[in-house]
């Protein structure tokens, strides 16, 4: 069977591991890596044993699929060159920086009849994928993701950078339209805000409790879902899942009896992952895990919590009686 030809675009810190992937795969030829960075690109070229492409846009006509790993702020112009000359995409998340960008890359995508999948790479935690299948229906969620400063993705707001994944799991669990968010946020060490929280209200009735900061002094990234006589709590970080139920009876009086369950989780690749799901809708036609319009519905959301975060500051800087 002939090999699918693939690209990356952008191999900075998480794009040389994409390539790295396309590489060890049997049925895929990673024929070239292309960077603003000529250096870079020569580097992981030639760690790799590929071509080394200075402008992406002299991979058309030489690549049936590519990743796009580049700043969010050149999602679209990237992405839509690739979709336009029929080429699959697997872009990073966010998905683009403007809802109105987004929706006209999933059209494009639609209108080629091309696989379109957006990297949000959380999905494909073995800590999510052990729980996605135990969930009924949650009452409330309490995600925290905060990590130390590093000058990677700065250049959006912890709310595209680090909420954005929580954002989408909770849309990808919960499945109802939101009736009503609270935010509140602080600009601390960038230009956009380096920490923040959202209240994120659901039609059904759940309610989600989100936290992200990227100022922290060390890495978590856990999310407990409550929901009737069980507790679900994933560590993503740890790739740890546990599941509380209640049981028959009581252990004491008054006190409900409890089973805890520590889910056997197999530790696994998540790029990998991602990428073979990625290889597989283009070569079988197989569903696509994290589709335009999920990225889409994370990145609407994330702007909704920015705009209600924006709101926060801008009371907070006019009321000015805080502090000494």
């Amino acid at each position: 069977m002939k090999k699918l030809r693939a690209a990356v675009v952008g191999v900075g810190y998480l794009g040389r591991f994409h390539a790295e992937k396309y590489g060890a795969l049997q049925d895929v030829e990673l024929v070239g890596v292309a960077d603003s960075d000529p250096a870079r690109a020569a580097e992981i070229a030639g760690l790799l044993g590929t071509v080394a492409y200075g402008d992406y846009r002299e991979l058309a006509g030489k690549v049936d699929l590519v990743s796009i790993v580049v700043p969010t702020r050149f999602h679209h112009a990237v992405a839509s060159f690739f979709l336009h000359n029929g080429i699959h995409v697997l872009l990073e998340k966010p998905i683009t920086t403007t809802v109105a960008e987004a929706q006209d890359l999933i059209a494009t995508a639609a209108d080629k009849g091309l696989v379109f999948q957006v990297g949000h790479l959380e999905r494909f935690n073995p800590a999510f994928t052990a729980v996605a299948g135990r969930l009924k229906r949650p009452g409330f969620i309490e995600a925290v993701r905060v990590a130390p400063f590093k000058p990677r993705g700065t250049d959006v707001s912890v709310v595209l950078d680090l909420m954005v994944h929580d954002i989408d799991i909770i849309r990808r669990f919960v499945g109802s339209e939101i009736t009503a968010i609270s935010a509140t946020g602080a600009v601390v060490y960038s230009n956009e805000p380096d920490i923040a929280n959202a209240r994120i209200e659901f039609a059904c009735g759940c309610v989600a409790n989100v936290t992200a900061s990227r100022i922290s002094l060390a890495s978590e990234r856990k999310m407990q879902i409550f929901q009737e006589d069980s507790y679900i709590s994933i560590d993503f970080q740890n790739r740890q899942a546990t599941i509380a139920t209640r049981g028959e009876g009581e252990s004491a009086p008054g006190v409900p009896a409890v089973s805890v369950q520590e889910l056997s989780v197999p530790q696994r690749d998540q790029i990998l992952a991602e990428i073979e799901a990625f290889v597989a809708s283009v070569a079988t036609g197989a569903p696509v895990v994290v589709p335009g319009e999920d990225g889409l519905n994370a990145l609407e959301t994330a702007l909704m919590v920015e705009e209600k975060i924006r709101e926060s500051i801008a009371r907070f800087n006019a009321a000015g009686s805080c502090g000494r």
